[in-house]
């Protein structure tokens, strides 16, 4: 294969290490396909992007993890709209269109005095579907036991662009004590085999965060977890908005703390409005 140069950033953190690791490659456009996955292979990353040209937007990313390509990427997304800023390749723009094989996302970056890039990632309308296998099968294949789940929530699959299954938890101390056993996950997951398990409670570590969350990879990407997950989180707000009692007024705008037990913090703004599509 040819030499490739692989950029790694750790998307949703200020210090190394602590945020979710992406691979990106700037130059996507002169790899084929399999090229593509062999390079997500060898990286190990939960996912690589690659940006492209797009005949529809102002470019096209793939993303691949070590095992198959993903419709939608939530932190390799910004990851990459942040490299491309950093190294000049986008110009001046302040807004752009990406193409995923998600839809045609918005994308915003704003630019503060100080330097400070922040990146805001419009996703798809929410879509839900009825979890039907079993709660018992399913607490176990996380190392939990049914009684750890939440008796009012539902367990639903939500997305905006990829499906996982949002389990919610009632104590926060559970999440220290999960195992996640993912090649268990196809068989229980019947009318999803190929989605990932996100479980979340509304305790958190930080008292300014709104939902604490993990987010177990399916068997086939080839990954254990993802230490933060911006398409999760995009569809957790709308679950918060539908399922979950609160007085707040729109825009819904949550904070999701993700990643504590293996060693990241990461936070993340999602921000919900019922008359238009999900921003992140």
């Amino acid at each position: 294969m040819k030499s490739v140069l692989v950029y790694h950033y750790d998307a949703f953190s200020k210090e190394p290490n602590k945020g979710n690791p992406a691979g990106v490659v700037l130059n996507g456009s002169d790899l084929t396909v399999a090229e593509m996955q062999k390079i997500a292979f060898k990286v190990g990353f939960n996912e690589t992007a690659f940006p492209i040209e797009s005949e529809v937007a102002d470019l096209r990313i793939r993303f691949f993890t070590p095992g198959h390509e993903m419709d939608l990427c939530g932190h390799a997304t910004i990851a990459t709209v942040f490299a491309l800023t950093t190294k000049g390749l986008l110009g001046d723009k302040h807004e752009l269109t990406i193409e995923t094989n998600a839809g045609i996302l918005p994308i915003e970056i704003n630019k503060s005095i100080g330097g400070e890039i922040s990146i805001t990632m419009k996703q798809a309308s929410p879509q839900f579907k009825e979890f039907r296998g079993s709660k018992g099968d399913l607490a176990n294949a996380i190392g939990l036991k049914e009684s750890d789940l939440h008796p009012e929530l539902p367990l639903l699959y939500g997305s905006t662009g990829t499906w996982t299954l949002l389990v919610p938890i009632k104590r926060l101390n559970s999440f220290q004590k999960m195992n996640p056993h993912n090649k268990q996950f196809p068989a229980i997951l019947k009318e999803m085999p190929h989605a990932s398990v996100h479980p979340f409670c509304l305790e958190t570590y930080d008292t300014n965060a709104d939902m604490h969350a993990r987010h177990f990879s399916s068997p086939y990407s080839g990954t254990i977890e993802d230490a933060v997950t911006g398409t999760a989180s995009g569809v957790m707000a709308a679950f918060y908005a539908t399922y979950i009692k609160n007085n707040r007024k729109e825009p819904l705008i949550l904070t999701v703390e993700q990643g504590h037990e293996i060693g990241k913090m990461v936070r993340w703004l999602s921000k919900f409005q019922k008359i238009r599509n999900f921003l992140m």
